[in-house]
């Protein structure tokens, strides 16, 4: 049986402590919630570790000043009595990280500048009739070389139709770091989903999904090695996790 969703689990989803089974969990219940009372707690906490570390990630990181080290040297007594006072800071630390006021952020600042963009390029290019995308999925061959070459980097477009979308077609966009790929993907009713893709020069840790919403859309975005992702759409949260988790499972494949 599942244990129920609870505060300490959500701290645990924000600090990054949670397996992958019972991040997926949290995931699920935050996009079933009716109100948004539970990710905009989620947010907050972000934030707060976010504000933590910029105001003491640098004094944290300074070195010791030669002198003091210098003046431990010749006193065994006085560096024990030093070596219990900073494992005692140490554990008043660790205890504020569990707290999760002093957490690593799970999502950068340019993370969540990348879903706004995406998610500014989802409502602008869904509204179009006639012209949604650049190149259309009749030359899907051509559309992922041309993306891929422009991004420096393979470009994939994972097959949704046992989630009901069918790929449309897909667009460059501009953005401050770079090139970005829109994959655009249509329902049989008409409903449309965008798939953001980023290319970052450089490795980083992989996030679970983020969710952003804005004006009826709601974005799920994660990072995952070098390419950042953002699923955007006006369909329900829960859908939109099924499909998120879908695309995470066929890139990965």
């Amino acid at each position: 049986m599942t244990a129920p969703i609870g505060e300490r689990d959500l701290h645990a989803y924000v600090d990054g402590q949670l397996d992958a089974d019972r991040r997926a969990q949290v995931e699920g219940y935050l996009a079933s919630q009716p109100q948004a009372q539970e990710q905009e707690q989620v947010h907050q906490w972000r934030e707060q570790n976010q504000a933590m570390h910029r105001l003491y990630d640098g004094i944290m990181n300074e070195a010791i000043p030669m002198r003091l080290t210098a003046a431990l040297k010749p006193q065994p007594m006085l560096r024990a009595l030093a070596a219990g006072i900073v494992c005692m800071a140490c554990g008043l630390i660790a205890g504020w990280f569990a707290h999760g006021y002093l957490a690593p952020p799970t999502v950068t600042a340019g993370a969540a500048a990348f879903a706004k963009d995406a998610l500014a390029a989802h409502v602008l290019f869904v509204a179009e009739k006639r012209h949604p995308v650049e190149v259309s999925a009749e030359q899907q061959a051509h559309l992922l070389t041309w993306l891929s070459k422009r991004l420096d980097a393979p470009i994939r477009a994972p097959d949704l139709q046992q989630q009901g979308f069918t790929l449309l077609g897909g667009r460059l966009l501009p953005s401050g770091e770079g090139p970005l790929a829109q994959l655009m993907y249509e329902s049989a009713t008409g409903e449309r989903l965008t798939l953001t893709v980023k290319h970052a020069g450089r490795t980083h840790p992989g996030t679970g999904f983020q969710l952003m919403e804005k004006g009826g859309n709601t974005v799920f975005y994660w990072i995952d090695q070098n390419y950042g992702y953002a699923l955007s759409g006006g369909i329900t949260k829960a859908r939109m996790l099924e499909v998120a988790q879908a695309v995470h499972a066929r890139l990965q494949s």
